[in-house]
Formats: structure tokens, C-alpha cells, sequence
């Protein structure tokens, strides 16, 4: 098992920013892919970005490049989305994940098989 608990969503305005942070708790996360991939009502989970489980490479979805900073610190076994400019198609669920099976930096859901909880982002206009 590899619990993944995400923290820092909440209610911002366009043009601000929020900080997520997925927390690992009973297994390492340091040898891992990990990924952020967001949910909106009556959409589904969407990629967001992911990172290599050295933190040397990174990807994100087109819709948040530039704006978003995926980043892990294998020492302390987190990994956080830092979001700025952001815009009210940002609001969704958002849930990091572990491919323990993985590697690179995929970008298909259906590569992790640890998932957190979720945070609500909530971006108002």
C-alpha cells in the first residue's frame, strides 16, 4: 500500500495561486513516477502534469504548461503542484498518484495504481 493524502486546495480568484502538496506515508515514493490529474463535475480525470522519480524530467498537459510546477522532494516524500494565473477551468478535484509499476514520466491514468483522496481547487471568475 502506498497512502497518498493531498492537502492545500481550496477557494481562490482568477489570477491567483495555490499550492498542492501529496504526502506518502508507509512506502517511499523516491523510487516512483508521480502524477497530478484533476477531475471536473461530469467530465473525466484529466492529466495534469508528472515528474520522474529522480525530479530531472517533467510533463504537463497542455492547458496548464507554464502556469503549473510539478516538483517532489524525495527526502521528505512529497510532491507538490505549485498552480499560478490560475482560471476558473481550473476548478476540479485534484488527486495525485504513484505509478509503483511505472516509468518515465506517463501520462495515462491507467499507469498509476496508487491514488490519493483528492483536494477540491475551486477557481472563481
Amino acid at each position: 500500500q502506498v497512502p497518498l493524502v493531498e492537502s492545500g486546495g481550496g477557494l481562490v480568484q482568477a489570477g491567483g495561486s495555490l499550492r498542492l502538496s501529496c504526502a506518502a506515508s508507509g512506502r517511499a515514493l523516491s523510487f516512483y513516477p508521480m502524477g497530478w490529474f484533476r477531475q471536473a463535475p461530469g467530465k473525466e480525470r484529466e492529466f495534469v502534469a508528472a515528474i520522474t522519480w529522480s525530479g530531472s524530467n517533467t510533463d504537463y498537459a497542455e492547458s496548464v504548461k507554464g502556469r503549473f510546477t510539478i516538483s517532489r522532494d524525495n527526502a521528505e516524500n512529497t510532491v507538490d503542484l505549485q498552480m499560478n494565473m490560475l482560471k476558473p477551468e481550473d476548478t476540479a478535484v485534484y488527486y495525485c498518484a504513484a505509478a509503483t509499476r511505472g516509468a518515465g514520466i506517463p501520462r495515462s491514468r491507467n499507469t498509476y495504481n496508487y491514488w490519493g483522496q483528492g483536494t477540491q481547487v475551486t477557481v472563481s471568475s
